[in-house]
C-alpha cells in the first residue's frame, strides 16, 4: 500500500454533502474514524492489585491475632505500619474485654491507632518496673527463611525493637511480598538509626563494611532536609548484597563480610558497634522463648510470621 494510504472499514467513510452549484463536481470522501473511547485498564488493574494486598494483610492479621492473642491479656505491644491497622481491627473483632489491657505502641502512628480504636495506650517508658509484655505484634519490610527481619522502612525501628524485646513472644504479620529466602533480596537496604552529629562518620564506617552508597534518608519534601525519627535521630539506609542465612553457612558460604557479603547476625553486630548508631533495622538472634530460657527477657526474632497470600490463604512460618 502506498505512502499515506491506510485501510479503514467502509462504515468509517461517508459521502460529503453534494457540491453547491458552481463548485467542483468531483465527489469527495471524508474519513470519520469511529474509535472506541480512550480508556485504560491500568488504573483499575493497580486498584485491584492494591485491594488484593490489603485483603492479604487483613487475612494474615486476623489469623495471627486468633492464634496468639492471650486470654486475659494484660500488656500487648502494637507495632507500626499498614499491616498493624488490621491487627488492631482483629483485636477489636475478638469481642473480648480489653478494659484491663494496656497497649504499648512503637511510635506516634501506632499510639494514634490504639487510641482511635478505643483501647488504652501506655508509653514504653511508663511501664512499671519488671513488666513483660504478653505478646507484641508488628510488621516487617522483609523476612527470610530463618524469620530474621528487616524493619525500619517506616522510621520506627528503635522503638519497635524495644517493644519486641520486652515481650514473651513477637509475632510478625505481613503479606507474601515480604517473604524472601534471604534479607535484602527485594528490600535493598538496612535502615540504621544514628545520632545526627555522627551521621557522616557512620556513613564512612558503613562503606568500610561494604555498604553500597549508604544515604541519609530525607523527607518527601527535600527542602525539609533529613527525616527525623521519634528520637530526633537520622536514618541511614545502607544497601548490602543479600544477607546469608544459617543454611548458607552450613553449606560452606563465607559470611564474614568479604566483598561485602555478610551473615545476618554478624552484620547486625558490626553495625551496632559503630559509635553513633542507636540501633539497626535487622531483627535477628533469639526469639522471646529462647531469651527466657537463657535467663533474659524478650527476643528480636519473631516466634512466628504470618503471610497473607494472593489466593486468600495465610502461610505460617515458625522459628526453629
Amino acid at each position: 500500500m502506498g505512502p499515506g494510504l491506510f485501510c479503514a472499514p467502509l462504515s468509517a467513510l461517508r459521502l460529503a454533502p453534494l457540491p453547491r452549484p458552481g463548485a467542483s463536481p468531483h465527489l469527495r470522501l471524508q474519513f470519520q474514524p469511529r474509535l472506541p473511547p480512550l480508556t485504560s485498564t491500568l488504573p483499575r488493574y493497580h486498584a485491584s492489585m492494591a485491594d488484593a494486598v490489603e485483603a492479604a494483610k487483613r487475612a494474615a492479621a486476623k489469623t495471627a491475632v486468633a492464634n496468639h492473642y492471650p486470654e486475659n491479656a494484660r500488656w500487648v505491644g502494637i507495632g507500626s505500619g499498614t499491616t498493624i491497622v488490621y491487627v488492631v481491627e482483629a483485636i477489636k473483632a475478638l469481642g473480648v474485654d480489653t478494659s484491663n489491657t494496656r497497649y504499648v505502641p512503637t511510635g506516634y502512628q501506632s499510639r494514634q491507632l490504639i487510641i482511635s480504636a478505643g483501647l488504652t495506650a501506655v508509653e514504653f517508658d511508663a511501664l512499671p518496673a519488671g513488666t513483660v509484655l504478653d505478646v507484641a505484634f508488628d510488621g516487617a519490610d522483609e523476612v527470610d527463611d530463618d524469620l530474621n527481619c528487616i524493619k525500619g522502612g517506616g522510621a520506627c525501628l528503635f522503638q519497635e525493637k524495644l517493644v519486641a524485646m520486652q515481650a514473651k513472644q513477637f509475632i510478625c504479620v505481613a503479606d507474601s511480598r515480604k517473604l524472601q529466602s534471604r534479607l535484602l533480596s527485594k528490600w535493598k537496604y538496612v535502615p540504621i538509626e544514628v545520632a545526627p552529629i555522627a551521621a557522616y562518620r557512620v556513613q564512612k564506617k558503613l562503606l568500610e563494611l561494604g555498604a553500597i552508597d549508604p544515604v541519609i534518608r530525607t523527607n518527601k519534601d527535600f527542602k525539609q532536609g533529613p527525616l527525623k525519627t521519634d528520637q530526633d535521630f537520622f536514618l541511614i539506609d545502607a544497601p548490602f548484597p543479600p544477607l546469608l542465612t544459617s543454611a548458607d553457612l552450613a553449606a560452606g558460604r563465607d559470611g564474614s563480610g568479604k566483598n561485602g557479603v555478610w551473615e545476618v547476625n554478624l552484620l547486625a553486630r558490626e553495625i551496632k558497634q559503630i559509635n553513633g548508631v542507636l540501633d539497626v533495622g535487622i531483627f535477628s538472634g533469639l526469639t522471646g522463648p529462647q531469651a527466657t530460657a537463657a535467663g533474659g527477657v524478650g527476643g528480636q526474632r519473631p516466634v512466628a510470621a504470618y503471610f497473607g497470600m494472593p489466593d486468600g490463604l495465610v502461610s505460617v512460618r515458625k522459628a526453629a
